[in-house]
């Protein structure tokens, strides 16, 4: 790819032209620091946002501090695509090419081919822009000079300094690398440890890393990562940190528990605890984006319901406003002037969140392009006190009727980005299902299924495939695309996905429990095989207490009766996918739990066969119990008893009244009956004969067979 000549060679011949272009079109501010010597290279503050319309077939340009569209490239056949800026550029992103617009004349350059066909996450930092192609670990700078830089592996979300250093994370090996501004080559000064997944943030404009499987965050340093500090939380692993503070806390969502977290940051840089987490709930079943911060407000897109909400750092709602337009989910970028822009997918309307206390502000593009011509000014908001650029006096002069009509739209474009991509990992293999794109007037005639090192085609009927050969360990992005007559559409991406063997649920854990009169269990135990799969939680349950979701290894539960069983289940999760709770059979622990003291009582005494047969009554009072009946120095077998038992004793003869006694035993105390009276054996009565005269009866009868 030329991309770097190309576009090296544009940028200097129109350096020139840029510094005209920002005093007197009001697209860019010029940010010159201190009062020294003017520098060899003045830095730009890009002004505002660029959206691509699709009924239009353009590029707009929307001020954020007027809300207003105050110019227009014509760029046609891009629909759906993202618009980058530079200091003298515009650039239509597209997955099959990149379209440069001079922002002076307002008329296109010239057009390349991108490195993948993958829609990258654009970043508009001085020497900018940049487009990170996450899914093939390529970064392009269209920015002076320009240039493709591999980064080496699929990419987590970048976040960029002021001074226009970019900071990646390779999601396969957890290095955490810099590109310095125009350098053409990637340093990495740190590493995750092996099997942790992170993501980056800035914190007082220099990099951080959460630690998503280790619940923290780290400062980074020439010498690799700082000292953790807690996040006093416990993350799923598609946590999603912001690109950056919001004064003293750190916004974090974890869509997976529904929360948006704010975390208390102050402590990477002062000697003295983190104040707690402050947890907002967010939508069950939605699906989000972001979060984006800015000075002081932190944004998220609710693609389900399709809104923007907007929350200071305290956590408190500001804002929750729909997002207008048709089509796929609305895409969320920070601008270079503090505000938050919000396109819908189809470039008909632009939300403007104020960065400074949340507020949103709806601008209609459609509406300023049915009454502009290229590069003309929107005709509703009154213009400010700056003087228009000259192609806007040029058309305030001219005569209504002088105007030409916007292009009409195309009977067919380019399919919409699929909808609802997910992914699920399997042995060497990844699942990938999605829901169909808009076909935008003409057929889907198929998908291509893309991923760091290789590419699939399905029809245009399929909903999802599966892909083989992977290696195991390894996290992938899978990336969706739709095609039809008119060309190639957006793509949309699962989180990243890690295949494992078998996606197995994991092994039982060797449990232990310990009981008290009081009704308290306590339960600990071992973590089992995961086999292949990330720990999420634990499942325990206690007899007639339900089930609990604990994280740790150890749990105490009160006011259990009877005996109770605990159970102990691992829930894990392979990458993305869904949970696996633990094999059938995990091992289940029996607890004789004490209760109040037990009660025995004696019903009848009869002559059983072999002796005499005491019934008994006991009750445990929801404990194990044992019961045992003596008579005249002999005893019963001790056994389990409840409820009606009988308890035998054997070998005796009698006659006459009797005493016998009965005893039972519990975790919980001791009880016993007494009797006395005759036993029973159809109705008459017994002769009792002691042991000694038992013995003589025996012995007779031993000399009678002799």
């Amino acid at each position: 790819m030329n991309t770097e000549k190309r576009f090296s060679a544009v940028a200097r011949t129109r350096m020139a032209v840029a510094l005209v272009v920002a005093g007197c079109l009001a697209l860019v501010g010029l940010a010159v620091t201190g009062q020294a010597a003017t520098p060899e290279r003045l830095e730009f503050v890009q002004v505002g946002h660029w959206v691509y319309n699709d009924a239009a077939q353009s590029a707009f340009h929307v001020d954020g501090s007027t809300n207003r569209v105050d110019a227009r490239a014509d760029v046609p056949g891009a629909n759906g695509s993202q618009v980058a800026q530079g200091d003298g550029s515009g650039y239509v992103v597209e997955r099959n090419r990149i379209t440069e617009f001079d922002k002076a004349t307002l008329s296109v350059e010239e057009s390349v081919p991108p490195p993948a066909p993958e829609t990258p996450f654009v970043l508009e930092i001085a020497g900018g822009p940049y487009l990170v192609y996450r899914n093939a670990g390529q970064i392009v700078r269209l920015g002076d000079p320009a240039a493709t830089v591999p980064a080496g592996g699929p990419l987590s979300r970048p976040v960029a300094t002021t001074e226009g250093t970019v900071w990646t994370h390779r999601v396969d090996n957890g290095s955490v690398c810099e590109l310095p501004k125009g350098a053409a080559v990637m340093t990495c000064p740190a590493q995750l440890p092996p099997g942790h997944g992170g993501g980056l943030t800035l914190v007082g404009d220099q990099p951080v890393v959460l630690d998503t499987t280790g619940d923290s965050l780290h400062r980074v340093g020439p010498d690799g990562l700082g000292d953790g500090l807690p996040l006093g939380i416990k993350l799923s692993p598609s946590a999603q940190v912001a690109n950056s503070a919001v004064g003293d806390r750190l916004a974090i969502a974890d869509p997976e528990r529904n929360q948006l977290h704010l975390i208390d940051i102050s402590g990477l840089d002062q000697d003295r605890p983190s104040a707690k987490p402050i947890s907002v709930e967010l939508s069950k079943g939605s699906r989000f984006n972001g979060p984006l911060s800015s000075s002081n407000v932190v944004a998220m897109v609710d693609e389900t319901r399709g809104e923007v909400l907007t929350y200071d750092a305290t956590g408190k709602l500001r804002s929750t406003t729909k997002v207008p337009g048709q089509g796929t989910a609305p895409r969320l970028a920070k601008g270079e002037d503090n505000r938050i822009y919000v396109d819908s997918s189809d470039g008909s309307h632009v939300l403007v969140v104020n960065g400074d206390d949340g507020t949103v502000a709806d601008v209609d593009v459609d509406k300023a392009a049915s009454s502009q011509t290229a590069g003309a000014p929107s005709a509703d908001p009154e213009p400010s006190g700056d003087q228009p650029p000259p192609q806007q006096q040029q058309q305030q002069q001219a005569p209504p009727n002088t105007q030409k009509a916007p292009p009409p739209v195309a009977k067919a474009t380019p399919p919409g980005a699929p909808r609802k991509v997910s992914a699920s990992s399997g042995d060497g293999s990844v699942k990938v299902s999605w829901s169909p794109a808009a076909d935008n007037g003409a057929r889907i005639t198929g998908y291509r299924v893309t991923w760091t090192g290789g590419s699939t085609r399905v029809g245009g009927s399929s909903r999802g495939t599966t892909i083989s050969g992977l290696t195991n360990g390894t996290p992938y992005v899978i990336t969706v695309v739709a095609e039809n007559s008119a060309g190639i559409g957006p793509g949309a991406s699962a989180k990243a996905v890690i295949p494992g063997p078998a996606n197995r649920p994991a092994g039982a854990p060797v449990v232990t429990a310990n009981a008290t009169a009081a009704g308290k269990v306590s339960v600990s135990w071992t973590q089992p095989d995961l086999r292949g799969g990330t720990l999420v939680h634990y499942l325990v349950s206690v007899t007639g207490k339900g089930q609990r979701t604990v994280s740790g290894t150890s749990a105490e539960f009160t006011g259990v009766t009877g005996t109770a069983t605990v159970t102990v289940r691992a829930v894990t999760k392979f990458g993305s996918g869904s949970t696996l709770t633990g094999a059938t059979g995990s091992r289940k622990v029996t607890v004789p739990v004490p209760s109040d003291p037990p009660t025995i009582t004696i019903s009848t005494v009869r002559m059983g066969t072999t002796g005499l047969v005491v019934e008994v009554r006991a009750d445990g009072k929801g404990a194990s119990a044992t019961c045992q009946a003596e008579f005249n120095g002999a005893r019963s077998a001790s056994k389990a008893c409840s409820g009606a038992t009988s308890l035998p004793i054997n070998n005796v003869i009698f006659g006459g009244a009797i005493t016998v006694t009965a005893t039972i035993k519990t975790s919980g105390g001791t009880a016993s009956d007494s009797w006395t009276g005759v036993p029973s054996m159809n109705g008459g009565a017994l002769v009792w004969l002691g042991p000694m005269a038992l013995a003589g009866l025996r012995r007779r009868k031993e000399k009678e067979l002799l």
